[in-house]
């Protein structure tokens, strides 16, 4: 489980959570986007974790033309990982959310490991008089978002990932789904080393508690031994602090607007790149050091940049 004496840090510049109203400084075009992206990858993000915008109102899409208005530049600028969500937006169908990875074939995509309740209400008091657009107020209060991911669902992409050479970012959100990682595990549907993306603090989800943080990590060590790398997600205000303890004991880390607008308390993040720059400098004042994309696929054994399709051939059999 140990890092291999390098922390990955992964960034996730603008994700389904906030809505554009949130932050004016949230990436929503494809250029606001690879703009970010290639920032990030500049300060020291070994992955990208990327979703895409409706460029008209901002709101979530997993439509590939769209991931191909800036992937490539991604892809040409930077040498870093891409992944790409298979999350999407609560809102989308399994079906609509694994387009974008089924037809670029990266390195890595995310996978969420479990159905959760995903309550984004609690922020709607906070950003109501601000909302620019009807559809995030209805996606800020609704009470009654299922995040699906059953069985049926996991398994159908993770059979797209095998076919693809694709491996995943597994984004666990509460013990249970380490259990559900370990079901398809004992069935041999994924190898090792898995790559865990602990989600602490969305509201469905498990908190954000110090001893919320080692109850997964022993978790996860008793259930898989050496075979994972971990990474640490914290939302909202917790993700520098959470991200500092989770690479004080051995984790990767996760950044970016997706996560948290904010870079102090009250403060908006300005950048992507500067909520990298800022966890690097902590994981440099901790003795360790930054993986480079190359160290970060040889850590997770990952197939290769030259083995992604960004090609005009593989947008049209989207």
């Amino acid at each position: 489980m140990a890092n291999a004496g390098k922390v990955i840090i992964t960034c996730a510049p603008t994700g389904a959570i906030h809505t554009p109203s949130m932050s004016r400084y949230l990436p929503v075009t494809p250029d606001e986007i690879a703009d970010a992206a290639i920032a990030a990858a500049e300060e020291g993000a070994a992955i990208l974790h990327l979703h895409a915008r409706d460029p008209q109102d901002g709101r979530p899409t997993q439509d590939p033309e769209v991931f191909m208005k800036f992937l490539p530049r991604i892809h040409k600028t930077t040498n870093a990982v891409i992944n790409i969500t298979t999350g999407g937006a609560p809102q989308m169908s399994v079906a609509e959310r694994m387009r974008p990875a089924a037809t670029f074939r990266p390195e890595v995509a995310s996978l969420n490991m479990g159905t959760i309740n995903f309550g984004l209400f609690p922020m709607l008091d906070r950003y109501e008089n601000d909302i620019k657009h009807d559809w995030e107020r209805v996606h800020l209060s609704n009470k009654a978002i299922i995040f699906r991911n059953t069985f049926e669902d996991i398994e159908a992409l993770m059979k797209m990932g095998a076919e693809n050479g694709t491996k995943f970012e597994f984004e666990c959100y509460d013990i249970g789904h380490l259990y559900n990682l370990k079901y398809f595990v004992d069935k041999g549907l994924v190898k090792p080393p898995f790559f865990i993306q602990s989600v602490f603090g969305i509201f469905g989800g498990i908190g954000t508690h110090p001893e919320d943080m080692t109850h997964m990590r022993r978790t996860a060590d008793r259930l898989f031994g050496d075979d994972y790398q971990w990474s640490i997600l914290g939302a909202g205000s917790q993700q520098i602090k959470l991200t500092t303890l989770g690479a004080a004991m051995g984790s990767h880390v996760r950044v970016g607007l997706e996560d948290s607008l904010w870079i102090g308390p009250g403060k908006l993040a300005e950048s992507n790149a500067q909520q990298v720059r800022k966890i690097r400098k902590i994981i440099e004042e901790l003795s360790l050091e930054i993986a480079t994309p190359d160290e970060a696929r040889e850590i997770l054994q990952l197939k290769g940049r030259d083995k992604i399709s960004l090609s005009a051939s593989a947008k049209k059999a989207a």
